[in-house]
């Protein structure tokens, strides 16, 4: 990688342990895609909801030749929507705990990067088909008249 790693923690302490971890998944998505320029990582914790707890936020942006990958791994309050047993007319909300846990968003975020640069890596490598305009395309009907 060319350009330092950046790592930036908002609405939390800064923590060795997750910053390592971050580290180590950088690690794993330059040797999966070696030609990583740059990578910052954000690590955020946006609020604290009175009933549902604490929920994290992960952004990744992976500089690359030719562009930009960027990740914003945040949970959705859809997916975040539990109807329990003992309370089903009252719908309560909770946060899944996927989302309370920095660690499984931290590995969810870069797993979606690892997606990101896949796709990107293959369109680099013409394995994709591009759709080109509409003018280029050309026909010939053939048949019996």
């Amino acid at each position: 990688m060319e350009k330092p790693v950046q790592i930036t923690f908002r609405n939390m302490e800064p923590s060795p342990a997750v910053d390592a971890r971050i580290r180590e998944e950088i690690k794993e998505l330059e040797e999966f895609y070696d030609r990583i320029i740059g990578c910052r990582v954000t690590a955020e914790m946006p609020h604290k909801h009175r009933r549902a707890g604490s929920r994290f936020r992960i952004k990744i942006y992976c500089t690359v030749p030719g562009g930009e990958i960027v990740v914003n791994e945040e949970p959705s309050l859809h997916s975040a929507m539990e109807d329990t047993e003992l309370e089903r007319n009252a719908k309560r909300r909770e946060v899944a705990a996927h989302h309370k846990d920095i660690y499984v968003a931290i590995r969810d975020a870069f797993k979606a990067a690892r997606r990101q640069l896949e796709d990107f890596a293959r369109i680099q490598r013409g394995d994709v088909k591009r759709h080109g305009s509409e003018e280029n395309l050309t026909a010939r009907i053939e048949g019996s008249a």
